[in-house]
């Protein structure tokens, strides 16, 4: 039986976990508090955290 090859992930660094984490927790206020210009682009804010995150797991050294 073949061996599957699987996506070998890392960890990220620190410097895009924070940039992941400040994203997030700004999405989750901007929906919870009025914010003008960053509250209708709550969601779109909260999956650029999600991307940058994944992106820093996937490709090592990032």
């Amino acid at each position: 039986m073949a061996r599957a090859r699987g996506m070998k992930l890392s960890a990220p660094t620190q410097l895009f976990f924070l940039i992941s984490l400040a994203l997030a927790a700004l999405a989750l206020i901007s929906f919870l508090v009025r914010i003008p210009n960053l509250s209708p682009h709550a969601f779109w804010i909260a999956i650029i955290a999600y991307v940058v995150l994944a992106v820093a797991c996937v490709w090592k050294g990032v």
